[in-house]
């Protein structure tokens, strides 16, 4: 089984090259891919092109042949300063573009807080422009960063079931993202754990790939996954650098790093994962570098990644 020590050791003498060969990638063995293993669909997240703005990081992505994209609320609420939410549909409907996903980044979303209620209220007005797109799942992530209580940990699944609830209402599936540094909900195993507690059936798991390999998860954790569980995932390699100093400028392209990215696809399928691939990364020369040219880059290195992994 895979570990991140064994990765990291593979890789401590290998370069860094941004057009890192695919062969070159430390890999470990993994089951190869069969027929039935299930197909998955490569799409961005705007954060990777945050600086081209919600039009134009969607007409760069659409001319590199992307077909699977995610949407930011920022990017998005400055769009709609200057035209509707119905100017946004059409827009994705003309450049054949479909959102898979949309991010409400909000603090005490899943636990109380004195940020709660108005993150609610956001929420629900998120919600509803999300569905009016014709999206099917929203995600907050796990952002506290202050000591969380007792309380606060208990109360975790009924916030998390209010949440669902409002994400119901406009037919969404919500979505915890669990976070690195957060004090909250940073491993894969505590975000199963209140997630299965609070038991709302619009409420669900996701997988960021740079959060769940640069943090405290483990590769063993994916087999707590059950079949069908996972609706969501972000995919994302890593600089080879001590954890305590990894940050978001140390995610890179799927096949460009040292995570073990073949084998947790693999593992994804094997759980009967089938959703999309979300490439987010928050490097300056992707943010601000050309969207086509990064979207082509992008797909190129993760059809290739994808591919290996037999999810392609």
């Amino acid at each position: 089984m895979p570990t991140r020590r064994n990765f990291l050791a593979a890789a401590a003498a290998l370069p860094l090259v941004r057009g890192l060969d695919a062969d070159s990638t430390p890999t470990a063995p993994s089951p190869a891919p069969t027929a039935q293993t299930p197909r998955m669909q490569l799409a961005m997240h705007q954060n990777t092109s945050r600086a081209a703005g919600f039009r134009g990081s969607l007409e760069g992505w659409s001319r590199a042949g992307i077909r699977y994209v995610e949407l930011n609320d920022g990017m998005m609420d400055r769009f709609l300063e200057g035209d509707t939410l119905a100017g946004a549909a059409s827009l994705l409907r003309d450049l054949d573009l479909t959102p898979v996903s949309a991010v409400a980044t909000l603090q005490d979303i899943w636990l109380p807080g004195p940020a709660r209620a108005q993150s609610l209220e956001t929420w629900r007005r998120r919600c509803e422009q999300y569905a009016t797109l014709g999206l099917e799942r929203i995600y907050a992530p796990s952002l506290t960063n202050r000591e969380v209580t007792v309380e606060e940990w208990a109360a975790t699944p009924e916030c998390i079931r209010e949440a669902g609830e409002i994400a119901r209402q406009s037919e969404l599936v919500a979505m915890i993202e669990f976070t690195r540094t957060s004090t909250h909900l940073s491993t894969l195993t505590s975000s199963l754990q209140v997630i299965r507690e609070a038991a709302h059936p619009n409420v669900r798991p996701m997988l960021d790939f740079f959060h769940f390999w640069s943090g405290l998860s483990k590769f063993e954790d994916l087999d707590m996954l059950r079949p069908g569980e996972l609706v969501h995932a972000h995919f994302q390699d890593l600089l080879d650098a001590p954890r305590e100093r990894t940050d978001n400028n140390y995610r890179l392209i799927p096949g460009d790093g040292i995570a073990p990215v073949v084998p947790i696809i693999r593992k994804l399928a094997d759980k009967g994962y089938a959703g999309a691939l979300s490439v987010e990364l928050f490097r300056q020369e992707f943010v601000n570098g050309d969207p086509f040219e990064v979207g082509t880059e992008i797909r190129t290195k993760c059809e290739r990644v994808m591919r290996e992994a037999g999810a392609l």
